[in-house]
């Protein structure tokens, strides 16, 4: 789709140019507040004005007699200290609205240069179950990845499970001791988590059984034998668990997208060799780390990035290292997003430094850390079970789908059963994901069963209902939408529906630039309350054949528009509710 903003920043700063008699002015665009502001207001004067120290005023005027013949722009005036509002041609708006209402015109358009973006996202520690720690970098990657794809990007998905560090020492340790003392050993999922637990305790707690496990660690990176096949048994019950989680989710990720701690097993030596042919290692009690004077802490002194422990076992930064290699060298990628939490900014930081250093990753291919805060209960504390456990993410899933049940089952009593269960379950599975999304990643947020399965107000029961609403009118049309139709624009609530689903590519290449997917919900959000005003306002069913034929394009268009934005944010829909 046609993305106005774009568009009229560059008319706006090829104007700018002309007027000021500088080069690579920014025309920075923005959506006007009020309608007597025009449809967009560009602010971009007032920094040239200042360069120049010239009035802006009166440079906004000469913008305004440069900007290029074009179709799009109806008006523009100069407002208050040397904004310009922006006013579009109607034709031109019912024109491309015209266009892509067409049933193959895709909403999107691919990107004139598609770059290789590599995702790193949900990555987490296997030998247990996922818990919900897990689900805002689950589900936050996959929506950045559906829209990167739906921009015309190559992306690879990368799942960098934890399958390599000290747990898995302790695990086999315990292992090893049970079989000694020839005690069964079960593997199951079921049996696993406890499993861990009491290897977790003997960690904690046992004279010795650390130092053990730490070295079944360096035992396993070396390759040994009777490590590895424990470490594989561990592997193979937690990636079943893994997958049925992803598959409840609805994510993306598969098998094949993983690319574990083990698989860069084989080059931690030569990332230590190279750190050290750069000259940026040094010995700190016995391991060897990399000091950068960015990077100090409360003292004043430089922060240590460890890279190899003192008994030889190397470290979560030594993987990340060869990680970020791989990606930059192997790949080729040119954008490298991690979706991890805050709590890791620090790291990350660190990482993308020393990579930079030691040519790991080169200045053309960008490192991201997408970060995202936490999940918090009602007493301000991380998410857990009343016995301060962690919540499974399965329990989570199917609670939130068990309490979706009984809504629907209370607004819609007359329903069969199985359609209650298929409403539910999308609805279930939908809120938690939308309430995850529709926040600003990067801040912690209070989980609420309440909100987040309400019917009103921007979450996913109520963007559901919304869809299903417009593809009702759709369905009581009694005759086949003329494909021919023009759009046509009487009413201002028709003009503010249409300018609002044209807009939906800018609130996509934003989530696609940014990686704030709540950019996109706020979006929808407000498409399906102009719809329904649009509705309440214009007849659609009941108009003359060429308005209704014209409304109904729009209603259709709507629901192509939702139906796609809930699709790139990983969310099933509902024809009937």
């Amino acid at each position: 789709m046609f993305n106005i903003k774009q568009s009229l920043e560059q008319l706006m700063s090829s104007a700018i140019d002309q007027a000021s008699g500088l080069s690579g002015s920014k025309g920075h665009v923005i959506y006007a507040t009020r309608a007597e502001f025009g449809d967009y207001q560009a602010n971009g004067v007032m920094a040239v004005a200042k360069q120049l120290k010239t009035n802006p005023r009166e440079l906004a005027n000469r913008v305004l007699e440069n900007i290029p013949a074009n179709d799009l722009i109806a008006r523009a005036e100069v407002a208050g200290p040397g904004f310009i509002n922006l006013f579009l041609h109607d034709a031109y708006l019912a024109q491309w609205g015209s266009h892509y209402a067409q049933p193959r015109s895709p909403l999107i358009q691919a990107v004139p240069e598609p770059q290789t973006i590599v995702v790193d996202y949900s990555s987490p520690n296997l030998a247990k179950e996922m818990h919900v720690g897990h689900l805002r970098g689950t589900i936050i990657g996959d929506c950045l990845v559906r829209v990167l794809e739906a921009c015309g990007h190559n992306v690879v998905r990368q799942n960098h499970v934890g399958d390599w560090g000290t747990q898995f020492g302790m695990l086999i340790a315990h292992m090893a001791s049970l079989k000694s003392a020839n005690a069964q050993v079960s593997t199951e999922l079921a049996d696993l988590e406890n499993f861990y637990r009491q290897a977790k305790q003997r960690f904690d707690d046992e004279e010795g059984f650390a130092e053990t496990a730490r070295s079944y660690v360096v035992k396993l990176q070396q390759g040994d034998p009777d490590c590895l096949q424990a470490w594989q048994s561990f592997i193979d019950e937690s990636l079943g668990h893994c997958e049925s989680v992803y598959k409840l989710l609805g994510v993306t990720l598969r098998r094949e997208d993983l690319k574990p701690e083990s698989f860069y097993n084989p080059e931690l030596a030569n990332i230590i060799q190279a750190l050290d042919d750069k000259d940026l290692l040094s010995v700190s009690e016995g391991a060897r780390c990399v000091f950068l004077e960015q990077f100090k802490g409360k003292e004043g002194a430089p922060l240590p990035t460890i890279v190899q422990k003192s008994d030889g076992g190397y470290l979560y930064a030594t993987t990340d290292l060869a990680a970020a290699q791989y990606r930059a060298k192997t790949l080729h990628a040119d954008r490298v997003l991690y979706v991890v939490d805050a709590r890791q900014s620090l790291h990350f930081q660190q990482i993308f430094a020393i990579a930079r250093l030691a040519g790991f990753a080169p200045e053309s291919c960008s490192l991201e850390h997408i970060a995202y805060g936490m999940m918090m209960g009602e007493d301000g504390k991380p998410f857990k079970t009343r016995s301060g456990d962690n919540v499974k993410l399965v329990d989570l899933l199917e609670e939130s789908v068990r309490r979706a049940h009984v809504i629907v089952s209370e607004k819609n009593p007359d329903l069969d059963i199985e359609s209650r269960d298929e409403i539910a379950a999308v609805i279930g599975i939908a809120a938690v994901k939308y309430s995850e999304l529709s926040k600003n990643r990067t801040s912690d947020y209070v989980f609420d069963w309440g909100t987040m399965l309400s019917f009103e107000g921007n979450t996913a029961p109520y963007m559901l209902y919304a869809f299903a609403r417009i593809k009702s009118i759709l369905r009581r049309q009694e005759s086949e939408i003329n494909v021919n139709a023009q759009i046509q624009l009487e009413a201002s609530e028709e003009r503010n529906l249409l300018l609002k689903i044209l807009q939906f590519p800018e609130a996509v290449h934003v989530v696609s630039i940014d990686g704030f997917p709540n950019y996109l919900c706020s979006y929808l959000y407000d498409l399906a309350g102009i719809f329904m005003r649009f509705y309440e306002a214009c007849p659609v069913l009941k108009a003359e054949p060429e308005i209704r034929d014209s409304r109904l394009k729009l209603v259709e268009l709507t629901a192509k528009t939702l139906g796609r934005g809930l699709e790139l944010l990983g969310l099933e829909t509902l024809e009937k509710m």
